[in-house]
């Protein structure tokens, strides 16, 4: 028997959570139609963080105030050629002649309002005119970006600690400066010894300079330390400087006792006499010693504090490997030697120091984002090059900082840690789209809520007042 309904009780689509506006499904085959498009499309969309960061710290007016000019005039400005290869760098590109890969790229051509970048070439005709001078001028302005960035992510260190450490890059031609000298990886090959120092708390780049490859001396170790204050913000007031034995030297520990800078260095040429009483072991579980003692080498002015710990040799050998009896006591243990103004335990000192291993891993960082690139035979250029590579460097440091702050999902947790082929993926190598005055990303990309977050995050600290840029009375 039939019945007539009074009310329509199907279940509509709605309350199965169907949008309205379907989207259809779309069968791709090998007899799918092809053509080209003319819409401006870009595979580095996350370049407009660098825009709002550089607007943020107002970089342009740091620039015109600190860098040093070089004797070229180029047509399109100073400010407009540095510029170009800090966003090559920080693209990932670490060669000039890459620039034949991003001329015609949409969201760095809307950057710099051209239809498209210079040649490589012009690029490095500008690069062959700078020198030590702008080098110099590139410290200064990354020591005022330093002083804003820690204003506005609200940094206020009153003690850092400053790891400082030596590389070496291997030339492969006939490079002014370049020289055999201590190359494990590459024996009898020549190369470039650089010294670089960073900031532990902030992992940013503080000071550096590219030198011959010879080993660092007394007075160029001193040189390095005496300008360490003079890069750090005016909060900061004291400094604690770990760095290895080539800055075991009268000279380096002079500097830092005339500076009031308290330092560790690793020991390999003074041999301080231990108190044989004086060993002790702060472990019960653990069959390793310390002592300490106040020792004036030879040729010092002033006694200064050794500390040291000792390991038995059979316990650094492997397992099952017959090992000599030593004739004396020493010769029976491995012994690590530092030199220090620190005062407390010495396994506390020696444990401070090892804190200084991840400068390893920063240095390689850099080196992988160009530091072994060596542009030029002239070591005034390499020199300069150097420099850009390392602000190149603090602006993504600096841009990670502010991306955790954020907190713009879970894209970005984490990224304060991440290395910065990481942070590319997350926030430089985003597809977008450019069309007319706007960028506009994929509703589909994964990453696309967490970078407009971060976007709008940027906007609301360019709008706040910072101390450089007072408020309108």
């Amino acid at each position: 028997m039939a019945k007539l309904r009074k009310k329509n009780t199907r279940k509509t689509r709605k309350s199965k959570e169907f949008t309205k506006k379907l989207v259809k499904a779309r069968q791709i085959n090998a007899s799918t139609r092809i053509g080209t498009c003319d819409e401006s499309l870009s595979p580095f969309g996350g370049l407009l963080t660098v825009v709002k960061f550089l607007e943020l710290v107002q970089f342009r007016e740091i620039f015109r105030s600190d860098y040093t000019k070089p004797s070229r005039k180029p047509a399109k400005g100073h400010y407009f050629m540095v510029k170009g290869i800090l966003m090559l760098l920080f693209i990932g590109f670490n060669r000039l002649w890459h620039f034949f890969y991003i001329r015609f790229d949409p969201v760095l051509c809307g950057i710099f309002n051209v239809v498209c970048l210079p040649v490589a070439s012009t690029y490095w005709r500008y690069l062959d005119s700078m020198g030590i001078n702008q080098a110099v001028s590139l410290l200064n302005v990354m020591r005022r970006l330093r002083e804003r960035v820690w204003h506005v992510c609200g940094f206020n260190h009153s003690r850092v600690k400053v790891s400082i450490d030596t590389t070496v890059e291997t030339v492969y031609g006939d490079q002014q400066g370049a020289r055999r000298g201590y190359n494990p990886r590459q024996r009898g090959k020549k190369g470039y010894r650089p010294v670089l120092g960073f900031i532990d708390e902030t992992r940013e780049y503080l000071s550096g300079k590219l030198r011959k490859g010879e080993t660092l001396s007394g007075k160029e170790a001193a040189d390095f330390i005496k300008k360490i204050r003079v890069q750090l913000p005016g909060c900061v007031r004291h400094i604690l400087i770990r760095a290895d034995g080539e800055f075991c030297s009268w000279e380096a520990v002079k500097a830092v006792l005339e500076e009031r800078i308290e330092f560790i260095f690793a020991n390999k040429a003074c041999k301080p006499s231990f108190d044989p009483a004086g060993w002790y072991r702060p472990w019960k579980r653990r069959n390793i010693e310390f002592n300490s003692c106040i020792y004036q080498p030879m040729g010092w002015g002033k006694p200064v504090r050794f500390v040291a710990m000792r390991i038995p040799i059979e316990e650094t050998q492997p397992a099952g490997k017959h090992i000599q009896q030593m004739l004396f006591e020493e010769d029976r243990y491995k012994y690590r030697v530092f030199c220090t103004n620190l005062n407390g335990p010495a396994h506390k000192v020696i444990d401070e120091y090892d804190n200084r291993a991840d400068v390893e891993n920063l240095v390689g960082e850099a080196k992988r984002e160009g530091l072994t690139a060596i542009p030029s035979n002239k070591f005034k250029n390499n020199y300069a090059f150097f420099q850009l590579v390392m602000l190149s460097y603090n602006i993504w440091r600096y841009i990670k900082l502010i991306a955790a702050m954020s907190a713009a999902g879970v894209e970005f947790q984490g990224i304060k840690a991440n290395t910065i082929r990481i942070a590319r993926l997350k926030l430089l190598f985003v597809a977008a789209k450019v069309v007319k005055d706007a960028v506009k990303y994929s509703l589909y990309d994964t990453r696309t809520p967490a970078l407009l977050g971060f976007y709008d995050f940027m906007d609301r600290l360019r709008a706040k007042t910072k101390s450089w840029n007072p408020a309108p009375v």
